[in-house]
């Protein structure tokens, strides 16, 4: 979530020069570059079964293609922090999909955590007048991105358990280069091919594809694995709070008490939602 909550800030970045597919499309092929050497080096030699073509396939349309598009046009309507507010809202629908695939339960404390986090990211995405100020086209592009996400962990919980975590992020990304590679072609290459980016820009693109199409995902399918699609989805609330201090020590985005304690209210609702049922031990509650 630190590594995600960083690349909204450095998406800003490389979209004063690049348009989203464009940055979408950099971003793959390198993170593709990247995670398949790591697979080679580094792990065993894996093959996809026949029956989970569908789920690869399926699971790359979600995420990496409707989800970074939704994502990197919410950026450029809107603003870094705005969106990482609305991809926090994730962990609300996640929970309903959860049960109803996997069965997946929640007990009372970690349904209070999930609506206090809710309610932390209200106050900072609401201004005082409790007014949202942004563009309709990028929220309508963050909803999407959102409704992709909660698509896509299903599809991931099942791959996980199959595959590891490298191999699926290495796939996912290549299939998302090939559904991205004839909008790229059509909609942005004439423009690529003319534009000399700068090194902060370079860098950007780098880190948005090593550390965040790379190990960001590698990491949440092992969370994915181990805790299950509901308590992994709910750690999405901390983007916007990592979001929110990056955009203001790299890009000065304004960093006010009202965003400070929404802040604090998302992590407390965070720990909230991560606490277990309570079991009793010595004449004690413990969680």
């Amino acid at each position: 979530m630190l590594l995600w909550g960083m690349s909204f800030v450095w998406t800003a970045i490389v979209l004063e020069y690049y348009q989203p597919v464009t940055i979408i499309f950099l971003r793959l092929v390198i993170s593709t570059l990247f995670l398949f050497s790591w697979v080679w080096i580094f792990q065993k030699k894996e093959k996809i079964q026949r029956k989970d073509y569908k789920l690869f396939f399926i699971s790359a349309l979600f995420n990496p293609f409707f989800y970074f598009l939704g994502e990197n046009y919410g950026v450029k309507f809107t603003s870094p922090t705005i969106s990482a507010v609305l991809i926090a809202t994730i962990p609300l629908f996640a929970p309903i999909v959860a049960y109803v695939k996997f069965k997946e339960k929640l007990n009372w404390l970690n349904v209070v955590g999930i609506l206090i986090s809710f309610a932390g990211i209200l106050i900072m995405l609401l201004n005082r007048n409790m007014q949202l100020n942004a563009s309709p086209i990028g929220l309508f592009a963050l909803l999407i991105a959102v409704f992709s996400a909660v698509s896509y962990v299903v599809y991931l919980k099942v791959l996980s358990g199959r595959y590891s975590p490298f191999f699926i992020i290495a796939i996912q990304n290549l299939i998302g280069l090939i559904y991205f590679l004839p909008v790229f072609l059509i909609f942005d290459f004439n423009d690529f091919i003319h534009i000399k980016p700068d090194i902060g820009v370079i860098w950007s693109l780098i880190a948005l594809a090593v550390l965040c199409s790379s190990f960001a995902f590698v990491a949440f399918t092992i969370a994915t694995r181990e805790i299950g699609v509901s308590k992994s989805n709910v750690f999405a609330n901390l983007i916007p709070v990592f979001t929110g201090v990056f955009s203001f020590l790299v890009i000065g985005e304004e960093l006010n008490l009202q965003k400070l304690a929404g802040i604090i209210i998302v992590v407390g609702g965070v720990f909230f939602s991560q606490i277990k049922k309570p079991i009793q031990i010595g004449g004690f509650n413990r969680y």
